[in-house]
């Protein structure tokens, strides 16, 4: 029997565009007439995941234990095109900052319906891989760069930038104590963050958009970090 080789992220990046390629040809009748995103969301993640356990060997995981690919510390998104966005667990307030804490791959699809066929189709428009670096929120973390890039040699600009960016936490309702947002302020003045690509709401579990992530993944603007697969 033929050892089947490790999926190394270069491997998954190759295999997600070929995935996607294949996918948008492929009749899916089960999808024929659904109009829950999750559905179809949970119909793409199992097959890709069978798609790659043919061709590689990889530990896949499920929304019950973690990551979807925990060797690559990587979690996947399957979203519509109409609106890209999904949730994922609240697990610290400084995800909003420093990112979620794993990669992620976000897969953008159209679908169609063919009554001849009475099947679905998806046509596959993105597919994003985000570092896990660039996972922060997109507004919060040019605006905490802004204010530390402005603090120059000033006598007091260090502190006046902590006072700023104490200031700043609380007018975006970051969750986090009085004492917990000052010692984060105090912490991003000497740990920048950089600048993440995600829109992140506050709720139980952190709602994410990517309308950013893909005109960014397009734009190629800070790629390897941020792209699109497909492009």
């Amino acid at each position: 029997m033929t050892s089947l080789a490790p999926l190394t992220l270069e491997f998954f990046h190759e295999a997600a565009t070929q995935f996607a390629e294949s996918l948008s040809r492929t009749p899916l009748p089960e999808l024929y007439g659904a109009t829950d995103g999750k559905a179809v969301g949970t119909k793409v993640e199992a097959m890709f995941k069978e798609y790659l356990q043919t061709r590689f060997d990889v530990e896949v995981g499920n929304a019950a234990s973690g990551l979807d690919f925990p060797s690559l510390d990587l979690d996947l998104k399957v979203t519509s095109m109409k609106q890209p966005q999904s949730s994922c667990p609240f697990r610290a307030a400084t995800q909003k900052i420093y990112g979620l804490g794993y990669n992620l791959l976000v897969v953008v699809y159209v679908k169609r319906d063919e009554d001849e066929e009475r099947a679905a189709y998806l046509d596959i428009k993105h597919v994003i891989y985000v570092d896990k670096k660039r996972t922060g929120d997109f507004t919060l973390t040019k605006q905490i760069r802004s204010i530390v890039a402005g603090i120059g040699s000033e006598v007091g600009g260090r502190e006046a930038a902590i006072e700023d960016l104490d200031a700043l936490l609380q007018d975006k309702n970051v969750p986090l104590d009085e004492v917990s947002r000052r010692q984060l302020a105090e912490r991003m003045v000497d740990d920048v963050p950089a600048q993440g690509v995600l829109t992140i709401s506050n709720a139980l579990q952190w709602r994410l958009q990517y309308s950013r992530a893909i005109s960014t993944a397009v734009a190629r603007s800070i790629a390897p970090e941020v792209v699109d697969l497909r492009a």
